[in-house]
């Protein structure tokens, strides 16, 4: 996909309207992790050094269509401001008089936060009428929120066909790095999907195996691969009702030439708690009253061995209940190895969604790979295959 990238706007003078995701945690009225706050500052620096008349819009919670007072975006003006050092201006309203009072009343360069977008149900409706009140403040548009970018919304896709729309400058690298990941990458490509059951990554599953030349499969999903292949799990985690469908992407891979990667040996407990009995188990070994909570030493030397072949690495999940050690150990010596290889300059390394960002944070690698997406829901849409409204709508 191409798109028109923000060194090539005439920003002088304009109003940006820019989506952002601030839907951040909070807690007592307080900001808790300030990570999306922090991820828009270089576009909203950029947009300002370049004379532009930067409008922010974005969402905080689900309050549906209507005004939920405690659903106000009030309170993220005065620390994206300490964050930005300069002002934010914040408007009662996402549109109308009260919203272009507070954007006519910007200077080049200056900033301002609108009400929650959500707070008419125009929004997530992608009403016309609604994403044209939103455009009557601006004259460029720019999408800097990946994390919502799977939402046909108004402020995520309407605007976008209303005015010259553009990447911002964390969506566009997010662009790139997901492009050089599974668009068009340089190969081989290893895949690790981990998570805890293979219902809830099917499109996932049957996207990869088809496009990469390797898949490792951890966690719990792993168990529904090997009880379909005829070994006992004892009584960990197992979707056997999926036993069939785990078959057919075994077939489907086997036909596309992707070589799948299920443990080998396994590392097994009575349960699920910090410094409990652990033994490792081969395949043959697994007893009835065990619950299979990690990829064995021997699975994970061999995954270690296979990015090594590897020029390119995808990864989303576990291997293991990581949050409870010992069960972390194949997930840290992945993530330290496929670290290592990226910072190094030998692989190309993208990762992303909730536990897997938890499980790098984990190990202390994040900041070496090549990408981390926080985009969760957007990021796994992305690697089924599927179009995210946000991004086409970019489409030059």
């Amino acid at each position: 996909m191409t798109f028109r990238t923000l060194d090539t706007a005439d920003l002088a003078g304009k109003r940006a309207l820019v989506r952002v995701d601030f839907n951040v945690p909070v807690d007592g009225g307080r900001i808790t992790d300030d990570t999306r706050l922090r991820a828009a500052l270089p576009t909203i620096h950029y947009l300002s050094k370049q004379g532009a008349k930067v409008v922010l819009l974005a969402h905080f919670d689900r309050p549906k269509g209507k005004v939920v007072p405690e659903m106000s975006l009030g309170f993220v003006a005065e620390p994206l401001s300490k964050l930005l050092e300069q002002p934010v201006a914040f408007a009662s309203d996402a549109i109308g008089p009260e919203a272009a009072k507070v954007v006519d009343g910007l200077e080049n360069g200056g900033v301002a936060l609108l009400e929650n977008v959500r707070f008419h149900a125009g929004e997530e409706k992608n009403d016309a009428e609604f994403a044209a009140a939103l455009a009557a403040n601006g004259d460029v548009y720019v999408n800097d929120a990946f994390s919502a970018a799977h939402r046909a919304h108004a402020s995520t896709e309407g605007l976008a066909k209303l005015l010259p729309a553009y990447p911002g400058l964390a969506m566009q690298r997010e662009l790139e790095a997901l492009d050089a990941a599974l668009g068009n990458p340089k190969k081989p490509v290893i895949g690790i999907v981990g998570g805890s059951k293979v219902s809830t990554k099917l499109d996932l599953l049957n996207n990869l195996v088809a496009k990469l030349d390797r898949l490792a499969i951890g966690g719990g999903m792993a168990n529904t691969f090997l009880y379909a292949q005829g070994h006992d799990v004892g009584g960990s985690l197992c979707e056997k009702d999926l036993a069939d469908t785990a078959r057919e992407i075994i077939a489907k891979a086997a036909t596309a030439g992707c070589e799948l990667l299920l443990p080998v040996d396994v590392v097994v407990a009575k349960k699920v708690a910090p410094g409990v009995e652990t033994a490792v188990r081969s395949l043959g070994e697994v007893q009835a009253d065990d619950l299979i909570l990690d990829a064995g030493p021997e699975s994970a030397k061999r995954l270690l061995a296979a990015m090594d072949e590897s020029v390119t690495l995808i990864w989303n999940g576990p291997l293991g209940v990581f949050e409870v050690p010992p069960f972390d150990e194949a997930t840290v010596s992945a993530a330290k190895h496929a670290a290592e290889l990226a910072k190094s300059g030998k692989i190309v390394a993208v990762a992303g969604g909730g536990d897997t960002v938890a499980a790098l944070n984990h190990a202390g690698v994040s900041a070496d790979f090549t990408f981390v997406s926080t985009a969760g829901g957007a990021f796994l849409e992305w690697m089924e295959g599927k179009t995210l409204p946000g991004v086409a709508a970019l489409s030059a």
